[in-house]
């Protein structure tokens, strides 16, 4: 249901669970219950059915002509939203390549006359070139065209995250499930107006911003697409790279929606999309349950006293702004914690690493030498793993 409100201009009339006891190749349902169903959809004059799995696209081309309604599954709706939402050059052209990627395998629904033939010359097809031939290449040639421009759009990324990586701040990298008040709490932070709704998927695009944290410590925020289950196998491939800022990140801020009654499973999904992603276990983690707002004094009592014994668990409201204090003190401690300090011997000639150490004012003291410089770092594991790319 909250998939189908994230999309604008639908007004949902019902939802109905449907027990499989099997799922038929065709048509998925049995034929009393699809018979029923059909009865119920055109007494209300349905347009659109919404159905939360996966479809086949002979099922999808049945149940569209069973019914005659457009039918979306769990995937193509998926793409619905992320296609109305998309807004950067390179969420755009993410969205284009999964959605390409998802007709390309259910070109038989556009095309139930396999046996026309289309002939001609070598680019529009050869002699005897079926039509759902000619438009799977036509796809495929859009698909490489989408790539080659992500390619660009790729590249300028890397560069501006090369270029942070000379100022000497730590990246904070806000994950969680879709809705659960990542951007409400991003721009609580850093002031942004950053779309923040109460429906799925409102962030598509990463936003970064640089915070100063009350200790003075400059850090730099990221808020990134939210998760959900069942997350379709062609948006987690296009999505990869928009996530690549939390791979790089000195710590991840695990945002919660702590009032959902499905809360823990959400967490896990979190968790394990973290762990496909190649997310490194050493990387620290803080767990923030948000929208306290919206609990009532009991399980605030109950939730208060977990938390408490956990500490790198916060309670907050990033709508109202109780508990973001502490976790505000909690993240400084965690990137300060997060230091090592180490002895570098540098020659003469390696006057650009010198410097670079010194922009990123780790450095704590230095000795001359005959042969170069001794210096004393007190670095994050980051910046350790920047300075050896030098």
């Amino acid at each position: 249901m909250a998939l189908a409100h994230a999309l604008p201009g639908l007004e949902v009339v019902g939802s109905e669970v449907v027990p499989l006891a099997k799922l038929r190749p065709a048509t998925l349902f049995g034929t009393g219950k699809l018979e029923e169903l059909k009865i119920r959809l055109h007494a209300e004059e349905v347009e659109l059915v919404l159905i939360d799995g996966p479809l086949s696209p002979v099922q999808q081309r049945n149940l569209e002509k069973e019914w005659k309604v457009k039918i979306l599954d769990r995937t193509g709706l998926i793409l619905e939203i992320f296609s109305d939402r998309a807004a950067t050059r390179e969420g755009v052209l993410q969205v284009e390549l999964a959605a390409l990627s998802y007709q390309r395998t259910r070109l038989v629904r556009a095309w139930t006359h396999l046996e026309r033939q289309r002939g001609g010359l070598g680019f529009v097809g050869g002699p005897g070139e079926t039509q759902i031939e000619a438009d799977r290449r036509a796809i495929d040639d859009a698909i490489n065209r989408i790539r080659r421009q992500l390619t660009k759009v790729v590249k300028t990324r890397e560069l501006h995250r090369a270029a942070r990586a000379k100022v000497p701040y730590p990246v904070v990298a806000l994950v969680g499930y879709t809705n659960a008040g990542k951007s409400t709490l991003f721009n609580r932070l850093t002031g942004a107006e950053v779309m923040a709704k109460d429906m799925l998927f409102a962030t598509l695009d990463p936003t970064m911003r640089s915070v100063t944290l009350p200790d003075s410590t400059d850090i730099i925020l990221s808020d990134t697409v939210g998760f959900i289950s069942d997350l379709p196998t062609q948006l987690v491939a296009a999505f990869r790279a928009t996530l690549e800022e939390v791979l790089s990140a000195d710590l991840i801020v695990h945002v919660r929606d702590i009032s959902h009654p499905e809360t823990e499973e959400q967490a896990e999904d979190v968790r394990g999309i973290l762990n496909d992603l190649g997310v490194s276990h050493e990387t620290p983690t803080l767990e923030v349950w948000n929208k306290l707002d919206r609990l009532d004094a009991e399980s605030t009592a109950t939730l208060s006293n977990i938390a408490a014994r956990d500490d790198a668990v916060f309670l907050t409201s990033a709508l109202t702004g109780e508990g973001l204090d502490a976790l505000l003190a909690a993240i400084s401690g965690q990137l300060d914690a997060a230091r090592t300090r180490e002895t570098l011997s540098l020659s003469f000639a390696e006057g650009k690493k010198r410097a670079w150490l010194f922009a990123q004012e780790v450095v704590e003291e230095e000795d001359q030498s005959e042969t170069g410089f001794d210096l004393t770092v007190n670095w994050t594991a980051t910046q350790k793993a920047r300075f050896a790319k030098l």
